[in-house]
């Protein structure tokens, strides 16, 4: 959104980082991300930290990201470097990772480790795991209490 992108830009400038640098799209993210692969980009990092739920006049359909968060996790991770790295975060409180994305690609719950100490009593207000081809990882991992 234009708000989001206005923040980005003033994150940007007050860490002294150069905003030319640093390309900002407003776009839907599903064909943002199918394009971008067709164009044969990489990154070497990606985090992806959708909305619970959308319903934009800029988007097809509706997004929600209990059901729609596998694919969107697959496409993000098609455009990772050999050894990029997705962070995915949600802060949907029942949030339930699909068990297809732990054999697809190496995962780790790091929700813990970002879970501000204000919301500790609640740690479901938050989840947010590491993403790696599973090629270049090792045995699954989920650290930290849930």
């Amino acid at each position: 959104s234009a708000t989001y992108l206005d923040w980005a830009r003033t994150n940007l400038a007050l860490n002294g980082l150069d905003l030319p640098a640093h390309r900002r799209v407003q776009a839907d993210v599903r064909e943002w991300l199918r394009e971008a692969r067709s164009r044969g980009e990489r990154y070497d990092l990606v985090f992806c930290d959708p909305p619970t739920f959308s319903n934009s006049k800029r988007m097809q359909g509706v997004f929600d990201v209990q059901r729609d968060h596998a694919a969107l996790v697959d496409d993000c991770m098609a455009l990772l470097a050999t050894d990029g790295l997705l962070v995915f975060s949600t802060n949907a409180q029942r949030f339930k990772l699909d068990p297809g994305l732990e054999e697809r690609h190496q995962v780790k719950d790091i929700s813990w480790q970002t879970l501000p100490a204000d919301y500790a009593r609640n740690p479901r207000i938050h989840a947010c795991f590491e993403v790696r081809a599973r090629a270049l990882a090792g045995p699954r991992t989920s650290e930290g209490p849930r």
